[in-house]
């Protein structure tokens, strides 16, 4: 389903929107506008999966029992023996 609506832009924005079409890159502004919309939609989705999943995460390191952590120096090692590699050390 469509919906027509009536929307203000900056000069700037409708600039842009304009050349876009111009260049073919958009039918229409409506499209450019529909296209950006989207982005921002799944923009958000990826940001929330990527919130719930660091909310998980987060939850499952509380759980860790102390006795279960592991130094600094022990969790970079990797880190810093990979760099090492890549600076030829």
């Amino acid at each position: 389903m469509t919906v027509k609506t009536t929307l203000s832009f900056t000069d700037r924005h409708h600039h842009f929107l304009t050349e876009k079409v111009g260049q073919g890159v958009f039918a229409t502004q409506s499209a450019a506008v529909a296209a950006a919309l989207e982005q921002m939609i799944q923009d958000e989705q990826e940001r929330d999966v990527a919130l719930a999943a660091l909310t998980q995460e987060i939850r499952a390191r509380m759980e860790t029992p102390r006795s279960a952590f592991i130094g600094q120096d022990d969790a970079f090692a990797t880190a810093r023996a990979t760099i090492g590699t890549a600076r030829g050390a």
